[in-house]
């Protein structure tokens, strides 16, 4: 694996390349910083004068993670009203709206509600990259399409939410984000996981 990319070299990606770039930040499990390390990215890239915006965050009231998203400008997420419950959904249209030069968006593999553009959130960043903004997203491993027998064979877990292999082909770049298993433990103990 090479190493990620210079903030340099991203801010050429973004502004010259012929394709919009995908970024995605790959997580072994919830809590190992994607997310985090996602904004602090597109922080950097901002302090450099690129045009990104929040899509979609995902911040689980994590306040590490709240306070990332603080100076960069949040697209409205889209209410979708399905079951008697107001859901909250990127809002493709108005991200292609506002053409940013790069959109950080959460959660790749979610499931949209119903009455969304697309079924799955992967679909939505398809449409995104062809109308030439540059995309940075995250995702758990466990939720990659080939690794969905073994996880459920090792966890016993059937993983609903899932992205096709072949949209990973789609990256120009995937980072991996990872913490020691006793790191991931303090995590969980002092509540930076889930309350």
């Amino acid at each position: 694996m090479t190493d990620a990319l210079s903030v340099e070299d991203l801010l050429h990606e973004i502004n010259y390349a012929e394709e919009a770039p995908l970024r995605i930040y790959l997580g072994a499990a919830p809590g190992v910083g994607k997310t985090y390390r996602m904004l602090q990215d597109g922080n950097a890239l901002r302090n450099r004068g690129v045009d990104v915006v929040v899509g979609y965050i995902e911040p689980h009231d994590r306040k590490d993670t709240v306070d990332q998203i603080k100076n960069l400008e949040i697209i409205p997420p889209r209410r979708i009203e399905y079951k008697g419950v107001v859901l909250q959904e990127l809002d493709v249209d108005a991200v292609i709206a506002r053409k940013p030069k790069l959109v950080l968006v959460d959660e790749l593999a979610h499931t949209n509600a119903e009455g969304s553009r697309h079924e799955k959130r992967y679909e939505d960043i398809e449409d995104l990259l062809a109308a030439g903004i540059a995309v940075f997203s995250t995702c758990n491993v466990q939720h990659l399409e080939s690794v969905h027998d073994m996880v459920e064979r090792m966890t016993g877990v059937k993983v609903q939410e899932r992205v096709p292999d072949t949209f990973f082909a789609l990256a120009r770049e995937m980072i991996i984000v990872d913490v020691t298993p006793d790191e991931l433990q303090e995590r969980m103990r002092q509540g930076k996981i889930y309350p």
